[in-house]
């Protein structure tokens, strides 16, 4: 994808949120740390333990919306996963140059929209601690649709939902099976994050255009 040349035959933005505008660490820290703690401490079993026993429920959930949904983790583990996110909200940090990236797409006058797997409770943490919810002209979670971005049906539904050109359409996301889906269905422009999670390194080759700085694709 050539940048910034191409912005001329782009009109709507996707942006995914964690690990494209949100430092992935903020979950890699509550859901593979606090969370286990948390449950060890609750069910008053080694850490150890709770973090195997957590291990193993996340995996059968993976890749379904289940997997994003703290209502049924919550459920599932009889804690208040909202509240728990909240306690640790001060770890939660942008990118570099995200906001800036947001006000220049908005000054361009391109139609973005948050699209995210996040649970409305997650987007709501991390809206409430970082102030950017005003960039966006829709914010939608995949449990608005009933599926995750990773099937088909979810991009059947959000064109109903919110009409857009496919081939007029920039998306950037962290994850490559969502890439992979968003490619099937026929979206132009797709771009993936080098490092979504500060705290791990950067990841190799990827079967599409990367960036590790959204300075690298501010609009003119």
């Amino acid at each position: 994808m050539s940048m910034p040349a191409d912005w001329e035959n782009i009109d709507t933005v996707f942006l995914d949120m964690d690990g494209t505008l949100f430092d992935l660490n903020f979950d890699t820290y509550f859901w593979h740390q606090y969370l286990p703690l948390r449950y060890s401490q609750k069910n008053k079993i080694e850490f150890s333990h709770a973090k195997e026993l957590l291990q193993g429920y996340y995996k059968g959930k993976a890749g379904t919306l289940d997997w994003y949904c703290m209502d049924y983790w919550t459920k599932e583990l009889g804690l208040d996963l909202s509240a728990l996110t909240r306690e640790i909200a001060g770890r939660i940090r942008l990118f570099p140059n995200v906001e800036r990236f947001l006000e220049k797409l908005t000054e361009a006058g391109k139609h973005t929209a948050l699209v995210t797997n996040a649970h409305p409770d997650s987007i709501a943490v991390k809206m409430d601690s970082i102030r950017i919810e005003s960039y966006f002209n829709r914010i939608v979670s995949s449990h608005d649709l009933g599926y995750p971005k990773e099937q088909q049906d979810f991009w059947h539904k959000m064109m109903h939902m919110l009409p857009y050109n496919p081939g007029r359409t920039l998306f950037i996301d962290d994850n490559l099976d969502v890439l992979a889906a968003a490619k099937a269905y026929g979206i132009r422009y797709l771009l993936t994050i080098q490092q979504p999670d500060s705290s791990k390194p950067k990841r190799g080759p990827m079967p599409y255009e990367t960036i590790s700085d959204f300075a690298q694709i501010m609009p003119a």
